[in-house]
């Protein structure tokens, strides 16, 4: 049973996410202001002392820029070089030429995939964004696509799909790795039950769920204005082959550093080296200095010119980088009072077996907290808490079944939704028709895979 205290914190965190959405969407408050309004109100509601309340506020804020602002900056500097090269431009007529521009979705997808095998969902989409928008700029002006779909979302939808799903569900991801700890999971196991589940996931929650969503809702990426700027009739454009090598050189450190990380001891040299050279922030880094080499020079505005191009580039990121610490603000302050233990103790009131009771547990806590780490990690304490799982296929699956329920339904609460809103310059009801609802996708879509692998395969 839920104790007195455990059902007012639900209320309470219930009436928070609802009053970002009214201030947001009905007062036209800019998401900052509304999402520091309900941090610092719902640790003050919750009975939180003020020291307290400003503390998780500090600490949920400055861990969030910490581990994705200076990524968004890096990767805002490569994608403006990126695209004033036209390199983005490159590698779009790449995609769109492969099969035309109906193809595009699912080649976003496709690639999408690749870029997530070893980076973070933030890391990958702040590195695709020159590229959706160049491919989008192309479907735009395709006589043969549906009047009403949005360019930019036939583009960018499958690609938040690949992402995510590999972010949520494959290791080296950390809130995979982490459950296989736990659960004492096999890790290539998991990796390749993982992979089978996240190919179908992709392609439906991706371009199939796009050929819907497309028509239902709009998205104008901020960085379309630069990309529609006119290029230089005479200006050489970096070859498809160098782009991409430009492109995947930083993606080439972290999974260089993945499997240093399944194949070497911890205390190795050359494990403490890849870790450092594939650390997103260093290899984001690595790899832009690498394109002001190899995209500057293409560019004909000499090192002012390139310094200025960066620096215009960090702009138009500046409130989007504000929205998403409120957003950690807010998720930290749901911590602080305990909602993923009073999460953990509503699915345990519920008689399920082990994957759905894993699942679930992580679909609440994700719901409540906004964080799929958090609630990745804290399914999987409860669930090895329980006993529920004495490893082999059993193990992993359970690892997958909590690893789809912690990306399920991202809203206000949840960093990443506010990421998406703004490189993508979604407004907040078409949120929830995109990528709200293809979150929801990703999730139902593989616990059902689960549940039929654990049909076929012995335990």
């Amino acid at each position: 049973m839920l104790s007195a205290n455990d059902t007012a914190l639900l209320w309470k965190a219930a009436v928070a996410v609802l009053l970002v959405v009214v201030l947001i969407a009905r007062l036209k408050l800019h998401p900052f202001l509304a999402l520091v309004i309900c941090a610092l109100g719902l640790g003050l509601a919750g009975g939180l002392p003020v020291k307290q309340v400003l503390g998780a506020f500090g600490k949920g804020f400055g861990e969030t820029l910490a581990n994705v602002g200076t990524v968004l900056a890096l990767g805002a500097m490569f994608g403006a070089l990126l695209g004033a090269s036209r390199g983005a431009e490159r590698v779009a007529d790449a995609l769109v030429g492969m099969r035309g521009p109906r193809f595009a979705p699912w080649a976003m997808a496709f690639l999408a995939m690749l870029l997530g095998l070893p980076m973070f969902f933030e890391t990958g989409l702040v590195m695709m964004m020159p590229i959706i928008v160049s491919v989008g700029l192309k479907l735009k002006d395709d006589p043969g696509r549906h009047p009403a779909a949005s360019p930019y979302l036939l583009a960018g939808l499958p690609a938040l799909a690949g992402l995510s799903v590999l972010h949520g569900l494959v290791p080296p991801h950390p809130g995979p790795l982490i459950a296989i700890s736990a659960l004492h999971a096999d890790l290539g196991m998991t990796l390749a039950l993982g992979l089978i589940i996240a190919v179908p996931t992709v392609i439906l929650a991706g371009p199939v769920f796009t050929m819907w969503a497309a028509r239902h809702a709009r998205a104008e990426p901020p960085m379309e204005a630069d990309a529609r700027a006119a290029p230089d009739a005479g200006r050489p454009l970096p070859g498809a082959a160098l782009t991409i090598l430009t492109i995947l050189f930083p993606i080439g450190l972290m999974l260089a550093k993945a499997a240093v990380d399944l194949a070497l001891p911890a205390d190795s040299p050359l494990h403490l080296a890849a870790d450092f050279l594939g650390a997103p922030v260093v290899a984001l880094l690595l790899g832009t200095l690498l394109a002001m080499v190899t995209f500057g020079r293409f560019l004909q505005r000499g090192s002012e010119g390139v310094a200025q191009l960066l620096g215009d580039s960090l702009g138009p990121i500046a409130a989007i980088v504000l929205v998403i610490g409120a957003g950690g603000a807010l998720k930290q302050t749901l911590i602080e009072l305990g909602l993923g233990a009073t999460m953990g103790r509503v699915a345990e009131v519920a008689h399920v077996t082990p994957l759905l009771l894993g699942w679930g547990t992580a679909v609440l806590i994700r719901v409540a907290t906004g964080s799929a780490t958090v609630a990745t990690i804290t399914a999987a304490g409860l669930m090895a808490g329980n006993g529920a799982t004495g490893g082999g296929v059993a193990a992993s699956l359970l690892v997958l079944a909590i690893g789809s329920g912690s990306l399920f339904f991202s809203h206000v609460n949840d960093a990443g939704f506010w990421l998406v809103k703004g490189v993508l310059g979604i407004d907040l009801p078409d949120m929830f028709k995109t990528w709200s609802t293809m979150e929801t996708i990703v999730s139902v879509t593989g616990l059902a895979l689960v549940l039929g692998l654990s049909l076929v395969l012995p335990g």
